[in-house]
């Protein structure tokens, strides 16, 4: 008698099966950086929108709860359960993607990168769960497990947060490139005024100090490389007179789009972002130039490319201010 078999499926085990999903994780990332959005004849409903966005970021990250709490118990879950809760947590994350596909362009970019971060964010970062999970299986909770629980969590509960339009988020992007050039600006007063240009002389040896002379036997300092000569602060000067130029021509920037700006202006605030964000960039490089050892060559190259590239001592005040009575 013929003995009738049920074929059986076979399943990776539950590690691997983690392994496998993080890989696909990852292959979704650079067509989310890439990708446009979906075009369709329906009307933009914003509403609608951000509520799918919304649901969808807190389903990925109550499922990343539920992966996070399977395998940290002891014994770890069976090859049927890791393949249930690895497509729960796969849907999850596509729904998100699918969701920032129905954002479109007339939107407004700046708020569509935003948006695109965010997915991102919570992307790699169920991505790192399953590494961490994978770093220590089947074991209590373990500080990595809890990060980066809390991290896909912490990257899903931002979504509400996002500015819901490219007004607002052209006001974010411009607060955060004051902050940046700010911090450079201090930075760089901090440093002019702690110069001490002996710092280090009284220190050296004898024999440090024989060993630096000129053709004529003159003896030179020997701290050239921790402190500014009297040329180089000459040239640090009209330097720092630029960064605190590119702080108060970003502040008035962000002063006019707050009170000026209008929410239906999508293509005039996307050009005002995308030139403001050139400043702190060429503010650090800047920065960066004038601390010793100084070379005078590479501080006048960057100066001119500040002044090439950074369209905004030129070109943004002067638009803007034709922009606000348009």
């Amino acid at each position: 008698m013929a003995s009738s078999t049920t074929p059986v499926s076979f399943l990776a085990p539950p590690l691997e099966q983690l392994r496998h999903l993080a890989e696909e994780l990852r292959s979704l990332l650079p067509r989310v950086r890439v990708g446009e959005a979906q075009e369709t004849a329906e009307e933009f409903n914003r509403e609608m929108f951000w509520r799918r966005l919304n649901e969808a970021a807190m389903k990925v990250s109550g499922e990343a709860t539920v992966l996070t709490t399977l395998f940290s118990k002891i014994p770890s879950p069976s090859p049927q359960e890791t393949q249930r809760i690895c497509e729960q947590v796969h849907i999850a994350t596509e729904e998100v993607i699918a969701a920032y596909y129905t954002f479109p362009k007339d939107q407004g970019i700046t708020l569509r990168k935003l948006v695109r971060n965010a997915v991102l964010d919570i992307v790699d970062g169920t991505a790192q769960l399953l590494d961490a999970l994978l770093a220590a299986p089947s074991q209590s909770p373990e500080n990595g497990d809890l990060i980066s629980c809390n991290s896909v969590s912490v990257a899903c509960q931002q979504v509400a947060e996002i500015p819901k339009d490219n007004k607002a988020a052209a006001l974010l992007m411009l607060t955060k490139s004051v902050d940046l050039v700010k911090d450079a600006h201090e930075e760089m007063e901090q440093a002019v005024e702690e110069c001490d240009p002996y710092c280090g002389l009284l220190d050296d040896s004898e024999d440090n100090s024989d060993s630096h002379h000129n053709e004529d036997g003159v003896g030179l300092p020997s701290n050239r490389d921790s402190y500014w000569s009297e040329e180089d602060q000459a040239l640090i000067t009209p330097c720092l007179a630029l960064v605190r130029a590119s702080r108060a021509s970003l502040k008035k920037i962000r002063i006019l789009v707050a009170e000026n700006g209008r929410k239906d202006q999508v293509a005039q605030l996307d050009d005002i972002v995308d030139i403001s964000d050139e400043i702190s960039p060429s503010v650090d490089d800047l920065v960066l130039s004038v601390y010793p050892p100084v070379c005078h060559l590479t501080v006048r190259i960057t100066v001119l490319f500040f002044g090439a590239g950074d369209r905004t001592q030129g070109l943004a005040l002067p638009s803007l201010r034709n922009w606000c009575l348009f």
